[in-house]
């Protein structure tokens, strides 16, 4: 869990001790704060990518074997540019407005009564989420902002990983005098099915993964449950667009990262702009290693392309997480 030996309602008792206490911090505590989760976490590149290392390892051999994705061993990796922009994300949240304390609304209900809307932490989330070792740090991050205290589950592929960075995160958070059980790390599915009957401290469970995941969370708690359905992206371009920058988007939106959840898997061109962009757009994606599942009306437009495959109907709900559109 968090290299200590607590008990899990013990855990959660200390995320909402944290999380009362992180509510009076002053927006230059949370600033420095996420300065000192930064510096620890360059500090444990090292340590971390070790840890990331035995999780590729452990993944890799499960690909080979058929058990595992070689999209899933894709999300783990955490080395080179991927690091730094781990990085520089916790300075990216550090530069954000303070959200809390806005005033979204103010209205006089009579004389000498008003009634004002402002936004306030929520107190403990529980957060489960799936591969992708860096979300640990991007939650923690915006937890920390927004004066939360979070309990994190990562996907058991990515264990040592995140072991090392909430380790990371935790220092920082000690080093700046800050409440370290703001953030806390669960590591198997039986600790999450007893948090999940805490609803007396866990305010909110956020599931980040497939549809199963969701469905289970919301099953299986009284807590309140914020999710989602699956991560079918789309990018539209219009007749009105500019074909150098809507190419740029699109293969950007596909190519650049495809295993992860935002990425782009249907493309849609409108049809007075099909005869005069879609070409260029599809030989871009291809180019770019994509393989396109085109319905017939595309197809004779990209006829002679590499990579053009007939489209099935379940590929316009398909989940690609790789180079295919």
């Amino acid at each position: 869990m968090n290299g200590e030996s607590v008990g899990i309602e013990e855990l959660a008792k200390n995320a909402r001790v944290a999380a009362r206490a992180a509510q009076g911090l002053s927006t230059d505590e949370k600033n420095a704060a996420l300065q000192c989760v930064h510096d620890a976490l360059l500090e444990s590149k090292d340590e971390i990518l070790k840890a990331n290392q035995i999780d590729r390892e452990q993944t890799r051999i499960a690909v080979e074997n058929g058990t595992q994705s070689a999209t899933l061993y894709k999300r783990l990796d955490l080395g080179g540019p991927k690091f730094d922009a781990c990085l520089s994300g916790v300075l990216s949240v550090q530069s954000l407005e303070d959200p809390v304390g806005k005033v979204s609304m103010a209205r006089e209900l009579d004389q000498g009564l008003e009634l004002y809307r402002v936004s306030c932490p929520i107190g403990v989330i529980c957060i489960i989420f799936e591969a992708r070792p860096e979300a640990a740090v991007q939650i923690a991050s915006l937890a920390i902002k927004s004066a939360n205290a979070v309990i994190l589950k990562g996907g058991k592929e990515a264990e040592h990983s995140n072991q090392a960075l909430v380790s990371a995160i935790r220092k920082g958070l000690k080093a700046a005098a800050m409440p370290i059980d703001m953030v806390q790390l669960v590591s198997t599915r039986g600790e999450i099915a007893q948090l999940l009957k805490l609803d007396k401290y866990i305010d909110l469970v956020i599931p980040r993964g497939s549809n199963a995941l969701v469905r289970y969370i919301t099953d299986n708690t009284r807590i309140p449950v914020l999710g989602h359905a699956d991560g079918i992206c789309s990018v539209y371009v219009d007749k009105a667009a500019d074909i150098t920058k809507a190419t740029k988007i699109v293969v950007d939106s596909k190519a650049q990262y495809p295993a992860v959840c935002n990425a782009a898997e249907t493309l849609l061109v409108h049809a007075e702009a099909a005869q005069t962009m879609l070409r260029t757009l599809g030989s871009a994606l291809c180019n770019a290693g994509v393989t396109l599942h085109v319905d017939e009306k595309s197809g004779k437009i990209l006829e002679g392309l590499d990579k053009i495959v007939p489209a099935e109907e379940s590929d316009f709900v398909t989940e690609f997480l790789g180079l295919e559109m």
